[in-house]
């Protein structure tokens, strides 16, 4: 009986396939016999696992937002963490599959309709980390939320096209990084406080440290 996993490789083998025919001979130009043919399957089995070579292009997509829904669903902890740690997962997988990416982003530029559906898929993964915040952090404003999905978003997607690309070696601790700078909707009244001390360049930095720990102490 195949498993999940079984599942998910024998995808990922017809969409880089189907990916690569349509690199070497044009989106348009490639039928679906020929890319059945080549991932060793045959049409009908196409039909059963993918609606139209729109569909094959996106189908990893389909599986990494499936990926990330079970993820959230069982998350534990910080909501905002949890959505940052589903983007920073999703951002491996792909780099696992680095030579489908660089493929389909070749395609996808090529072709309108295909940028048109590349915009939508986006929107499903902000919708996903969006509706996982209404539903943990109820008493966040709504903005706060899909401000900070299509900032989470974004950033993933700009590293992602910088490495497909061949502009950047970016990996998943470059990632965190930036996410970690995302503002998050605490919902804190009270900022921090933020102590200045001023004193002699000259003073010792041990004594400098002793006077700091002493005045912190008294405040």
């Amino acid at each position: 009986m195949a498993t999940d996993d079984d599942t998910a490789r024998f995808r990922l083998t017809v969409v880089d396939q189907a990916l690569r025919l349509f690199a070497e001979q044009g989106y348009e130009a490639t039928s679906v016999d020929e890319i059945a043919e080549a991932a060793g399957i045959s049409r009908r089995t196409f039909f059963r696992q993918f609606r139209s070579k729109e569909d094959v292009i996106f189908a990893d997509h389909e599986s990494q937002l499936a990926q990330a829904s079970e993820f959230l669903a069982a998350a534990q902890g910080d909501p905002w963490e949890a959505v940052c740690a589903a983007v920073v997962q999703v951002f491996e997988r792909f780099t696992q599959w680095r030579e489908i990416a660089e493929r389909r982003y070749r395609v996808v530029r090529q072709v309108p309709a295909l940028r048109e559906r590349e915009i939508v898929t986006v929107f499903r993964y902000e919708r996903l980390f969006t509706d996982f915040l209404r539903e943990r952090l109820p008493e966040v404003p709504d903005l706060t939320r899909v401000q900070f999905t299509a900032a989470v978003t974004a950033t993933h997607n700009y590293l992602l096209r910088r490495m497909v690309r061949g502009e950047s070696d970016a990996g998943a601790a470059d990632l965190r990084m930036e996410l970690a700078g995302i503002p998050r909707g605490t919902g804190r009244a009270v900022a921090e406080e933020m102590v200045v001390a001023v004193f002699p360049r000259d003073m010792p930095p041990r004594l400098v440290a002793d006077l700091v720990t002493r005045r912190l102490d008294s405040l």
